[in-house]
């Protein structure tokens, strides 16, 4: 009964969310739009209000990137939604719509700009260097990015890149390429497929 009575709750939390910052938000709806795409999500009917409403009560790591998108780190809502990730993403950073994170747990994003449909997965540092956040990196459109991957420095990572698990990226990376190692270097050109 309890179980019932918590999930009810939420639900209601997550359709007053929607009201407020969701139904004319097009950011936000690129993200659900992107998030239900990736992980193969079937919501009946297919109509954004319930793409919302299912990411938020199933997946927390969509409720992190949810609660960064509206500026409330510490909104008193999020509990209902949110495992301590202990995810941090600047404010500063512009991220376009479609962002996607599989598991967002030690991760920080301080860049200038990221790019639509940026995906990545844990422990990710996108960071300045020697302290100087004047120093942050600059990241394209489609860029998917591994776990473990450390970029730093005043980098532009072009559009189209898939960076592999465990990188770690310190110059510019051209658009339609995969990188890997430590440093990173190109391994493959996605112009060739």
């Amino acid at each position: 009964m309890i179980h019932l009575l918590k999930h009810a709750h939420r639900k209601y939390l997550i359709s007053r969310l929607y009201v407020k910052y969701v139904k004319d938000n097009p950011v936000i709806q690129q993200d659900i739009e992107r998030n239900i795409s990736a992980r193969g999500c079937k919501v009946n009917p297919d109509i954004l209000k319930k793409k919302f409403n299912h990411l938020m009560l199933y997946y927390p790591e969509y409720a992190e990137i949810f609660f960064w998108r509206i500026t409330a780190r510490y909104h008193p809502w999020k509990p209902y939604f949110v495992n301590d990730f202990n995810c941090k993403i600047f404010g500063s950073t512009k991220i376009d719509g479609g962002l996607m994170c599989s598991h967002p747990f030690a991760t920080v994003i301080n860049a200038k700009s990221i790019g639509k449909n940026f995906q990545f997965r844990n422990s990710l540092t996108i960071g300045n260097k020697h302290n100087d956040n004047s120093k942050i990196p600059s990241i394209g459109d489609n860029v998917t990015v591994g776990a473990n991957v450390v970029i730093i420095g005043d980098i532009t990572i072009g559009d189209n890149v898939i960076v592999g698990a465990g990188c770690v990226v310190v110059k510019d990376v051209p658009s339609n390429v995969v990188v890997a190692g430590n440093p990173a270097k190109i391994i493959r050109s996605l112009n060739d497929e």
